[in-house]
C-alpha cells in the first residue's frame, strides 16, 4: 500500500497506530521491538525504495526496560528523521461501553516531535489520544508546523463522537492542516477501530476521508491557502500573550 500510494504521487505517506500489532495492553509486550529490529528496518527500506517521507504509524517499542507506543519518521534515503513516543496514555473508563488503560503496560514519552518535510513544511507528530490535548497542537503551531499528523485508533464509542470533531478543532484552532491515519475495522477483534482516516484543512473542512474499510486516503496540502486563512482571520497575532501563554518545558 505504501508503494501504491507513492506510485499515485504521494510524497508523504502515513500509516496508522499499531499497524503491525493488535491494539491491546495484553499484546504490547509480545509485539514490542527496538528501533533496530525488523519493523524499523522495513519502514526505512520502504521509504528509500519509494523515495518518500514515511510516517510509520506506531508500534510497541521496547527501550530501557520500558514499553512505549512509538512513531518513527523516515526520509527518502531511508534515514530516521524523528521518533515520537506517545505522550498522553489512553486511560479511559466509560461504564457499559469501554475501559482501556494503556498505562498498565506502556510508559509515556516526554518530547514534542517535529520534522522537516523536504522543502515543503514543518510537520508535528502526535499519536491518537495526543490529539485531545490542544496545548500540544498549539505548541507545534508556535514552532512553525503547518501540518499535524496523528496516527490513531479511535474506537466505535469515542470515534463517532469525537474523531472528526477533534481533527477539525485542532485545525481551526491553529490554522494548520491535520491528517489522521486509522486502522481499518476488524469487527471480531478485542478492540474495534472506528476507521475514517481523514485530512482537514486550516479552515476546518474535511478535504479527504474514507469509511472503516481498508483504503488509501489522498490529499494535497496547499500552503498558499493556509497563508490566506491566517491572513483573513489573524488569530496568531491577536492572542493575548500579555494575559496567557502556553510554553513547553522540554522543547522539540
Amino acid at each position: 500500500m505504501i508503494k501504491e500510494a507513492a506510485l499515485n504521487g504521494a510524497q508523504l505517506v502515513a500509516l496508522p497506530e499499531c499497524f503491525n500489532s493488535p491494539y491491546g495492553t495484553g499484546y504490547f509486550a509480545e509485539y514490542a521491538e527496538t528501533l533496530e529490529e525488523e519493523t524499523a528496518k522495513s519502514l526505512s527500506a520502504a521509504a528509500e525504495e519509494n523515495h518518500i517521507h514515511l510516517i510509520g504509524g506506531s508500534f510497541p517499542e521496547k527501550k530501557d526496560e520500558k514499553l512505549f507506543n512509538t512513531c518513527t519518521v523516515w526520509g527518502p534515503k531511508g534515514n530516521l528523521l524523528a521518533v515520537h513516543r506517545k505522550m498522553h496514555l489512553f486511560d479511559i473508563d466509560i461504564p457499559g461501553k469501554i475501559r482501556f488503560q494503556e498505562s498498565e503496560t506502556l510508559s509515556p514519552g516526554n518530547e514534542l516531535t517535529t520534522f522537516q518535510f523536504g522543502e515543503y513544511c514543518q510537520v508535528g507528530i502526535g499519536i491518537c489520544y495526543d490529539i485531545r490535548f490542544a496545548e500540544m497542537a498549539q505548541l507545534y503551531a508556535q514552532k512553525g508546523c503547518q501540518l499535524l499528523v496523528y496516527p490513531g485508533a479511535f474506537n466505535t464509542t469515542t470515534g463517532p463522537a469525537h474523531w472528526e470533531l477533534l481533527q477539525r478543532g485542532r485545525a481551526v484552532d491553529n490554522q494548520v492542516y491535520v491528517a489522521t491515519a486509522s486502522p481499518a475495522r476488524l469487527p471480531n477483534s478485542s478492540y474495534t477501530a472506528w476507521g475514517h482516516s481523514s485530512v482537514v484543512s486550516p479552515w476546518g473542512d474535511v478535504i479527504a476521508t474514507t469509511e472503516h474499510d481498508e483504503h488509501i486516503v489522498y490529499a494535497d496540502i496547499d500552503l498558499e491557502y493556509l497563508q490566506q486563512v491566517r491572513q483573513q482571520i489573524p488569530v496568531t497575532k491577536q492572542r493575548r500573550t500579555d494575559v496567557y501563554e502556553v510554553n513547553s518545558k522540554h522543547g522539540c
